[in-house]
């Protein structure tokens, strides 16, 4: 579905920033970053709070803002702007997931009270657990796999800095990485 006349306007009311434009605009789509937040997070296995989904949904909101609503002015309607909005929430999602997962495996010191060694209530030794467990799987994959889904899911780079960092066209990505998915779900 392409981009709708309702959709048209909504953008240019908010690049112009009309009164009450933003607002409408967040009063459309929060609940489809909040569907997005929550699909994503369970597709990662990881779970989040009511507090973390609003965090998330904050960062959203704020990319979309950011640099005089950049996000809204690259968008070229090839696709419904709710498509384009999943999208862009799903790639917050992932990175601010990754970022919580890489600050919940900080190894235990005898510094580290046992209160902060847990986030969202996954303890740190459950996140090794199962960083072990993918780093396993990982090894069954072929390289050319193995390589994109540790880069993705243990070292939390994104699309284009793998497309960047392994020559790999970027839209391949997605691909590689849904088939390794259901292969480590049939295997593990």
């Amino acid at each position: 579905m392409a981009l709708t006349p309702l959709d048209r306007d909504l953008i240019a009311r908010c690049l112009r920033r009309d009164p009450a434009a933003w607002q409408k605009f967040i009063d459309r789509f929060l609940a489809l970053f909040v569907h997005a937040i929550r699909h994503t997070a369970d597709c990662q296995s990881y779970r989040l709070t009511d507090e973390d989904i609003d965090e998330i949904a904050s960062e959203i909101m704020t990319a979309i803002v950011a640099n005089e609503f950049q996000v809204l002015r690259q968008f070229r309607g090839k696709s419904s702007l709710a498509t384009y909005l999943a999208v862009i929430a799903r790639r917050v999602c992932v990175r601010d997931i990754s970022r919580r997962r890489k600050q919940s495996t900080v190894p235990i010191t005898e510094n580290t009270a046992p209160e902060k060694a847990s986030a969202n209530g996954h303890g740190v030794e459950r996140e090794l657990i199962n960083r072990d467990q993918l780093e396993h799987l990982i090894g069954s994959l072929s390289m050319y796999e193995g390589k994109i889904v540790r880069a993705y899911h243990l070292d939390g780079l994104s699309y284009a800095e793998i497309s960047k960092r392994f020559n790999v066209p970027e839209n391949s990505i997605g691909p590689v990485l849904s088939r390794a998915r259901e292969y480590m779900k049939r295997i593990g």
